[in-house]
């Protein structure tokens, strides 16, 4: 059986509508290349097809997405299309149709948001984007996730790169559910590392059991970054071994960093950024909770 035809049997097995076939470049006019990873490129693009619509269009590198889809083979794993067309929340990058290109890789189309994203935020020190937003930001990435764990999943890729802004920073929203895998025990055994590895908590780069807490962990040090433009474990080191200080390296003081933090948005982060999975923040819930009543971000602005 050809690697197409294997992909397209599990497809089939899912009962999802992902089998049929896309002409990516008759149906889209590309505006502009937005990034090629390591396991996908992604386009802007005007949708011949509805009008000249506005997308964004992620195709999968067919040999590397196997490779991964691979690692939970025999556990009726879903893929990354069928978990994205599940997602229907308003601060989730809604996707519009799945199917695979006429060389047999996979193809997300999806909403388009034309503003900024967290990464370059963050990384550039965009202050003029946040000034005033980081509660409703912090807010409306807590609400993100805790669709997704509600919906009975672990996106397990939580980091400013996976947020985008809407073009007047109203509306903060999720992306990309390549790493995503359901919250079940077969899924949430020792030895899947997958991640960004600053984001990535411990027991991911320890190879130990995991659960929703990953999750919690990455949103924490997204936050931080939000809060202070710094990682709370800042080094040169932007592989796997930058990962490894998470629970050999105490964490930067977020308060110490911005003195006029709210104490309880502080110490909510903090909380969340715990290597010991059993002092961190146990559920997003529960970090809703905690920054209730918190109104901005800084005391006195």
């Amino acid at each position: 059986m050809s690697l197409f035809d294997s992909l397209k049997s599990a497809f089939k097995s899912s009962g999802a509508n992902t089998t049929h076939r896309i002409d990516v470049q008759g149906r889209f006019h590309r505006t502009r290349t937005a990034f090629t990873g390591t396991m996908a490129n992604f386009f802007i693009a005007k949708d011949r097809l509805h009008g000249d619509r506005e997308v964004g269009v992620k195709v999968l590198d067919i040999e590397k997405y196997q490779l991964f889809e691979n690692r939970f083979k025999g556990l009726n794993k879903p893929n990354e299309g069928q978990i994205a067309m599940q997602m229907k929340h308003p601060k989730v990058v809604e996707t519009y149709e799945v199917g695979t290109s006429l060389k047999g890789e996979l193809v997300l189309v999806m909403e388009y948001i034309g503003g900024p994203g967290l990464q370059n935020i963050v990384v550039q020190k965009q202050e003029q984007h946040v000034t005033g937003k980081r509660v409703r930001m912090i807010r409306d990435m807590a609400e993100s996730l805790k669709y997704v764990h509600d919906s009975g999943f672990i996106h397990r890729d939580i980091c400013p790169r996976n947020f985008i802004c809407t073009p007047d920073n109203t509306l903060t929203k999720l992306i990309d559910f390549g790493l995503t895998v359901p919250a079940t025990p077969p899924f949430m055994t020792a030895g899947n590392r997958t991640g960004t590895p600053l984001y990535m908590s411990p027991e991911i780069v320890r190879r130990r059991p995991t659960d929703k807490r990953v999750d919690i962990f990455s949103f924490g040090v997204t936050c931080f970054c939000l809060m202070a433009f710094e990682h709370p474990w800042q080094s040169e080191m932007l592989n796997g071994r930058a990962a490894l200080q998470h629970d050999t390296v105490a964490p930067k003081d977020l308060e110490k960093l911005c003195p006029t933090i709210d104490h309880r948005l502080g110490k909510a982060i903090m909380r969340a950024i715990s290597p010991a999975v059993e002092k961190r923040t146990p559920t997003i819930d529960q970090f809703l909770h905690e920054i209730r009543d918190v109104e901005s971000a800084f005391e006195g602005r």
